[in-house]
Parts: C-alpha cells; structure tokens; sequence
C-alpha cells in the first residue's frame, strides 16, 4: 500500500450552493420572484437574520449590524438587541469574539469621546468570517448526507481556524474507474444457502474462512481476503456475510485537528474492536499513472495513493478528487483502523475493494487513523516504500506524535 493522506486535503465542489445566496440576493434587489431558488411573492420582502456582523453601544442601548438572509450586504442594518429574537446568533457572536480575543490575548472594545462603544475591525471582521465559515460548512455537511448511502450521518466541524470547506473534491459512494479501466460489478455466480453462518457459502467456494462471527465482527487475521455473499446470491439482506456492502454504520465527525494535520476523522459514538467501520473508495488509475501523480503529490508534501497490490501492482486508487469520509482519514504509525481487502461483486483479484475495519474499542470522540504504509496483507515493510534513484520523492514528516512514531509517512 502506497501512503495516502488527509493532511493537505482538497474537498468540495458544489457551484449551485455556492451561487443561491447571490441568486437570492439579486432577486430581491431588482424585485423578482424565482420560485426555484425559493423567492416567491409571499416571502420577497421577508427578513430574516442570518447572522451579526458588529456590535456597539449608543447612549447606554446595545445594537448589533444583522445580515439578512437572502438580502444583499448594502441592506446590512443596525437593531437594537431588545428587537433580536435569535438566542442562538447572539451567543455566536460572543463566543466568536472571546474566541478571537482569546488567540490575540488582546484587543479591547475602543470607546470614543463620544461614549460610542465599538468592536475594533479586525474582531468584528473575525466574527463576519467565522459566521460565514459556520454557513459554508453547514451547507458542506448537507452534501454530504445527501450523497453518502449509508446509514451513518456525517458531521463536519471547525473549531480551531477559518478554513472553510476543501475544494476540487467530489464525493463518492464507490470506485470510480478512469477512462480505458473497466470494473465489471456483476458476480456470475451466487450461493443458494438458507443460513450462510452454517453452510458452505461464497467464502468457502473461494478457499477462504467466513470472514465474521456472529456478532459481526472481523475473526480472520489481516491478509486474509474477505468474500462477502453478492447479488446473485439467494440469502437476504439480513445475511450475516453481508458488512461491508451495508456501508459505514457508525455517525462520525469530519473536524479540523489541532496539531497542524489539516482535515481529521473522529466517531461520535463507540466502535466495539474488530467491527467494521468504513470503506475507502477513490479514482482507480493504473500503477503508471500513480507513480506520475505521485510525484507531483510528494513534492507538494501530500499523499492520496492507495496500491491494490493484494495479488497484482496494476491499479491504485486515488482519493485526492474523488473519495467519501475515508479522505479525511489521518496517518498514525499507532492506528486503531486495520485494512482489509474484500471481494463482493466484483471478483477481480486485481481490484479489491479496501475496507477499514477496528483494531480496539475505539470511544466517542476518538479520531480515527490507520497506517498508510500497511498494505493489504498486513505487512508493514520497506517494500511499499520506492528508493530507487529514478523514482526519488520528497518525505513528508509524520505528525502523528505515537511513541512508535517511524518519522515520516512515506
């Protein structure tokens, strides 16, 4: 397996959410009514705020500047607090200013001759930029449930910087072949078990133990392929054989670390050891163009390649464009995530389908890592690593600060 990376992500692309406020905004101005974009009759002169921008005191009154939404900056306005029936705004706009006076360790509110009390530009310009960021993530989140085809919700969360959702990243459920690769994703033959826990089914027609127990959890070691039951199969959904193919199960959380590794992936509720708990899916390029890409990756200081190297070195699947949560996904030389490869539909040894599966009970809270140098049969070896003088990158630094941290990612 060739490293892959969330430390210098890229990540989103949906232009018409983009675009709706401005649409909004120029419908109002010029009077219009678009029921598309939602700007009827009923609601053209609507008000309603979307969020503070600046705050003062005038002769003992406290008002604050409201950002309506749906209406252009220019009809910004000035409201006393008693007319501001938003709770919740209000106690972002006070956490976002001790935020921000909290990393500056200074910036007192100025107060002119005039008794006038004001926010200084750079906190009021801080709080419009956070408002804006808490928008845009909130729209990203949105996406992505709407995309993703499993059962567990995905948050996202930024409470460390003002970067904003990645871009140039589309999500996806599954592998996207390039151009000139061809994933056949129809198995030709099926098992006709009644109880696929007790009889002879796909994984013993493959030479291979089932791969769960009956608590669902991975009882084979790493190395050992997984063959799930697939669509020719005669078993229901409810067929114990059938873990991966049900898509992440468990809520988790896209949020920005704190320790400099950008983009990270943390569970919002525990995760008993040896269950699965996300696939990871990409472009699948041929080991050609990865080698190509990953140069130009290297040299930036960022990996995305993933090596289907369980039988062959053909493919590689790149998540830098397109992938789902796994994307996010951090590097730990001390991981609680194993690799797994597994055969559904697709029976071509040559392109596995990579599921991530836990190593320990991981809690609430805890981010979720694996070793970007594990490959597929559960070796870590210097074979994943190329040194040859033709094919010399640039190492990028582990950040991942476990005590048996080996330094560098690649």
């Amino acid at each position: 397996m060739a490293a892959v990376g969330a430390e210098a992500r890229g990540a989103w692309c949906v232009p018409c959410l983009v675009s709706l406020d401005t649409l909004q905004e120029l419908c109002r101005k010029e009077k219009l009514t678009c029921k598309s974009i939602g700007i009827t009759k009923r609601n053209l002169n609507n008000y309603e705020v979307e969020y503070l921008c600046d705050y003062k005191v005038v002769k003992d009154m406290e008002y604050y500047l409201v950002k309506w939404k749906g209406w252009p900056d220019s009809t910004n306005t000035w409201e006393p607090l008693q007319n501001l029936k938003c709770p919740l705004l209000l106690q972002q706009f006070s956490n976002d200013k001790h935020n921000y006076l909290s990393q500056v360790k200074k910036g007192k509110a100025i107060t002119p001759k005039n008794n006038n009390k004001t926010l200084k530009p750079a906190i009021a310009e801080y709080i419009v930029k956070k408002a804006k960021q808490r928008i845009a993530l909130q729209r990203w989140q949105d996406e992505l449930n709407r995309r993703k085809n499993h059962k567990g919700m995905i948050f996202v969360e930024n409470t460390v910087d003002l970067e904003g959702p990645p871009s140039d990243f589309y999500y996806i459920n599954e592998y996207k072949p390039a151009p000139g690769i061809s994933l056949v994703n129809e198995a030709t033959f099926g098992c006709s078990c009644t109880d696929c826990f007790f009889q002879k089914c796909c994984p013993a027609e493959a030479g291979v133990l089932l791969a769960y127990n009956k608590n669902q959890q991975i009882k084979i070691p790493p190395g050992t392929p997984i063959y799930e039951c697939n669509s020719r199969c005669q078993c229901g959904p409810d067929c114990p054989n059938r873990i991966v193919q049900k898509g992440t199960q468990y809520s988790l959380c896209i949020f920005r670390t704190s320790n400099g590794r950008g983009w990270g992936v943390k569970t919002l509720v525990k995760i008993k050891r040896m269950s699965f708990v996300m696939e990871y899916v990409g472009e699948v390029i041929t080991s050609e163009e990865a080698e190509r890409r990953g140069q130009f990756y290297d040299n930036k200081g960022i990996t995305y390649l993933f090596d289907l190297d369980y039988e062959s070195d053909e493919f590689t699947v790149d998540a830098a464009r397109y992938g789902n949560v796994s994307h996010f996904v951090n590097h730990s030389c001390d991981p609680n995530l194993q690799v797994f490869n597994v055969f559904i539909d697709n029976l071509d040894t040559r392109l596995p389908r990579i599921a991530l599966f836990s190593t320990r009970t991981i809690n609430a809270g805890e981010e979720l890592t694996f070793d970007y140098q594990m490959k597929g049969s559960g070796d870590i070896s210097s074979d994943s690593i190329d040194h040859s003088p033709a094919k010399k990158r640039v190492r990028t630094v582990c950040k991942c600060g476990a005590v048996t941290c080996r330094g560098y990612l690649n």
